[in-house]
């Protein structure tokens, strides 16, 4: 698991949030609203579901880029959960939620997975790999 998470508000600017994601070399952000969890978006989202759409991008706010079914897993949930609800709901990262406060502690990834199951894998080893920046 990623901890803490990267949080952003549903109004941010897609431009904002796709920086915030190159300075911090992340994939994913999380997007809250008066601290509770409301989405995930990624940078796939913001290709596929906003600069594949074309047009004027500066105005565009994260909720148009937003998955729509926030698919989330407690801390305490065994690994094994994570990976069904990742087969089950075909996403690569799923935000851990403290059930008691409602709040995102966290991010698991596939990649979290692999390097937690299978390392010598082709998919651990990219993984736990330096990023390439």
């Amino acid at each position: 698991m990623t901890a803490p998470p990267v949080e952003v508000s549903p109004h941010a600017y897609v431009a904002d949030v796709a920086r915030r994601m190159r300075d911090e070399d992340i994939g994913a952000v999380v997007v809250t609203e008066d601290g509770h969890p409301r989405g995930l978006v990624t940078d796939r989202d913001l290709t596929v579901r906003i600069l594949a759409e074309g047009g004027d991008v500066a105005g565009k706010r994260v909720q148009e880029a937003c998955s729509a079914e926030l698919v989330t897993v407690t801390p305490d949930d065994p690994v094994d959960r994570a990976v069904d609800l990742m087969r089950e709901k075909a996403v690569r990262r799923l935000p851990v939620v403290d059930p008691e406060r409602d709040c995102v502690v966290g991010i698991v990834s596939l990649g979290d997975l692999a390097v937690e199951r299978d390392p010598d894998s082709a998919l651990g080893r990219i993984s736990a790999a330096e990023p390439n920046t």
